[in-house]
């Protein structure tokens, strides 16, 4: 396995959600159990997977905004790997914590995906938002069908979640990953619903200023800035 190989994977942008999976399985049969980015992008690719496969009874409320959504959101990660490995100063902040610690010893599986969850929500979710919208002419406000869909997807991700991160832990053959004992402590510090919940806030006020680059600029900075820091405490060894 090659960085090479994983830039080349990661490098064509993604248009349907039946890609996004495809990208991320190659890149999960590409990466070794030693590469802490693999178990961020298995949870990553289950949750991409439950959420095509479980739609709301009804079906979604703004299907094309959905999909679109999620392929946006995809591309950014995909995008944060190719400029780690073109150039590594070029990749946000809130993803250079999990792409340096990928190889470092004793860091237990959760602790990758989790740390990886952080960057993609609390950084691109918000990006992903605006870009949708301005795609496709659909501002992000709450009690809309696009709210609605984007709300189900929180509790999918929150079954997902429950479901995933114990195989993770305990490995996909049943091995136990280090001191299962400090898993509480390392899931006190995450909540997916209220880390999306933020980015959807932090979605509307960029959208407010997605015409100002400089006022973008400025809170993308602080964002990514608290967002990596929020990922170093997620990534330390605990």
């Amino acid at each position: 396995m090659s960085d090479a190989q994983l830039a080349e994977i990661a490098a064509t942008p993604v248009s349907t959600i039946e890609e996004v999976i495809e990208t991320m399985t190659a890149i999960d049969y590409l990466l070794p159990a030693e590469d802490g980015l693999k178990w961020f992008n298995f949870l990553y690719l289950k949750v991409t997977e439950k959420v095509l496969e479980n739609p709301p009874v009804a079906g979604w409320q703004s299907p094309v905004w959905l999909k679109r959504l999620d392929v946006a959101f995809a591309n950014l990660y995909f995008e944060a790997i190719g400029k780690w490995i073109t150039e590594p100063s070029s990749a946000p902040k809130a993803w250079q914590v999990l792409f340096d610690a990928r190889h470092v010893p004793g860091i237990m599986r959760v602790q990758f995906a989790l740390c990886g969850m952080n960057a993609h929500i609390n950084r691109d979710l918000q990006l992903a938002l605006v870009q949708t919208g301005q795609e496709l002419g659909i501002k992000p406000r709450r009690n809309t069908p696009e709210y609605r869909d984007f709300e189900f997807v929180n509790s999918i991700l929150e079954k997902v979640e429950a479901e995933i991160l114990p195989v993770i832990a305990t490995g996909i053959v049943g091995v136990i990953d280090q001191s299962l004992g400090r898993l509480d402590n390392i899931l006190a510090l995450w909540g997916v619903r209220a880390a999306r919940e933020t980015a959807w806030s932090n979605g509307e006020v960029l959208w407010t200023i997605k015409n100002n680059a400089i006022l973008r600029r400025v809170k993308m900075e602080a964002t990514d800035s608290i967002t990596g820091a929020l990922g170093r405490a997620l990534i330390i060894q605990v």
